[in-house]
């Protein structure tokens, strides 16, 4: 619990930190703090990926690999399963978590909609960065259509 209230506030003081010193910075500014959250999240996941027992790390299919995501690894950062995963079989997932923790603090109101993509950047970067790690290189994207649920799309790139 403890562990969860922590990451929780380094994970907020770290966007607020990116967004300080230029509250609006425009389009290019927007992607490249988006862009470092990405990549501090990409750097965090392959850690973790890193971390993870010989054993769980022989999946034989991709789609195996996502399940262990959505149950384990997300077990592991946030306290919870991811609550729905999809595919169209054709290297496309989506992973849907209907409760996302880092967006709870902002599900009370319609008007911080607009601020979720700064809060899923990071984990946009934890998912690829553990795809990575696990030999699977990917495209990471997330959506938010209503507080705290969040989608992230995940597209598998052939090598």
């Amino acid at each position: 619990m403890a562990d969860a209230v922590l990451f929780e506030f380094l994970h907020t003081e770290m966007v607020a930190e990116l967004w300080a010193h230029d509250p609006d910075p425009g389009p290019g500014g927007q992607n490249m703090n988006l862009s470092v959250l990405e990549s501090m999240g990409f750097r965090v996941g392959q850690a973790l990926g890193e971390r993870l027992p010989r054993e769980m790390l022989a999946f034989r299919e991709e789609l195996d690999v996502l399940k262990f995501l959505c149950k384990d690894l997300w077990l592991a950062a946030f306290q919870k399963q991811m609550d729905s995963l999809r595919t169209n079989h054709q290297g496309t997932y989506v992973l849907q978590d209907n409760s996302f923790p880092l967006l709870l603090p902002m599900a009370a109101g319609l008007q911080y909609l607009e601020e979720a993509p700064k809060f899923l950047a990071f984990t946009c970067g934890l998912l690829r960065g553990a795809l990575c790690t696990l030999g699977i290189e990917s495209v990471v994207t997330a959506s938010v259509a209503a507080l705290p649920g969040c989608k992230f799309q995940v597209v598998i790139q052939n090598s």
